[in-house]
């Protein structure tokens, strides 16, 4: 007899585990509103750069679901190693996401936009492709705003992580 210890995982939970491997950055997508609307997410992605389209994912069960769904533009912000706060807000159910300590300021197409993140994004959405209990949300970027200096936040194993201090990127210029 065959104890649920001894059952093989469900493809769902072998895939859960195997992309616990794959370190990710994070990121918090915004919707205006009413309401306004505001998740973490680590599916963010380029998809195309001619023309410019990037991507990201979203659960159909999400309450930021309606918002997103119904939205022209969203912005996309790549947060910096040190807001792991932040990212841990926005990935709360049941909270105003928005209210203190959170910082942020209404932008361009009434988006709301956080304060201090490495980069932001104003999108517009292209499409939606509806694939089992999530949305793939395409969008073109129209607006980039950057900072200088910083480091990005990871998802890595269920923790956020960052690179390591002093760590470098390797550049590789032609063969020697």
């Amino acid at each position: 007899m065959t104890t649920p210890l001894d059952a093989p995982p469900t493809a769902a939970d072998a895939l859960r585990t195997l992309l616990r491997h794959q370190a990710s950055t994070v990121v918090v997508v915004t919707a205006p509103g009413p309401p306004k609307a505001g998740f973490t997410a680590t599916s963010f992605t380029s998809v195309s750069l001619a023309p410019p389209v990037v991507s990201f994912c979203l659960n159909l069960r999400s309450s930021s679901w309606p918002a997103v769904a119904k939205a022209r533009h969203v912005g996309v912000h790549l947060l910096a190693h040190q807001q792991q706060e932040l990212a841990r807000t926005f990935a709360t159910s049941g909270i105003d996401r928005f209210a203190a300590p959170t910082r942020w300021r209404t932008g361009p197409q009434g988006l709301p936009v956080l304060d201090d993140t490495l980069a932001w994004l104003l999108c517009r959405v292209v499409d939606r492709v509806t694939v089992g209990d999530h949305a793939i949300v395409l969008a073109e970027p129209e607006l980039l705003r950057h900072a200088d200096v910083g480091s990005p936040l990871l998802y890595h194993q269920g923790r956020y992580a960052g690179l390591a201090a002093g760590a470098e990127p390797v550049v590789r210029r032609g063969a020697a």
